[in-house]
């Protein structure tokens, strides 16, 4: 469900933890949507017709950068295995999510990629300029591998 006003409401009432707990039920990458999303729901909120429209990408960046910066964001391997085995196909945004969702169900999953390294389209398609590589991929890649994905 849509969870942006929850999350917005505790951000202005200066709850940051709480608000990354919402913004992470329903978002896997924050920092990836915060950065890259050409955010047409800010174009579109009827809050412009009369003031500034609420501002989602920027509060939905500060609230993942802040729990990074807070320590908050940390690996989450899965308390219980499974035993079964995925195995996905690309390391783009939806092959890290669907990784992510799987680890956290209990599954061993391991994510093949042809490139030289993970990340798919945010690391070869997205231009530095608009999604820091080492600052924001490189940086979840690695909390992905320390929750138990193997790449």
């Amino acid at each position: 469900g849509n969870r942006i006003p929850t999350w917005n409401q505790l951000v202005h009432e200066g709850e940051w933890k709480r608000a990354l707990e919402r913004l992470l039920d329903t978002n896997n990458f924050p920092e990836f949507t915060g950065t890259t999303c050409p955010a047409p729901c800010e174009e579109a909120c009827v809050l412009g017709i009369n003031e500034s429209p609420v501002a989602i990408k920027s509060t939905e960046l500060a609230i993942i950068e802040y729990g990074f910066s807070k320590g908050w964001i940390k690996p989450h391997p899965p308390q219980v295995r499974t035993r079964k085995r995925v195995c996905i196909i690309g390391s783009g945004p939806a092959g890290l999510a669907a990784a992510q969702q799987l680890n956290r169900a209990g599954h061993l999953v391991q994510i093949l990629e042809r490139a030289d390294r993970g990340g798919g389209l945010l690391m070869y398609g997205i231009p530095s300029m608009k999604l820091a590589k080492t600052e924001k991929v490189l940086r979840r890649l690695q909390l992905l591998k320390d929750e138990g994905i193997e790449f």
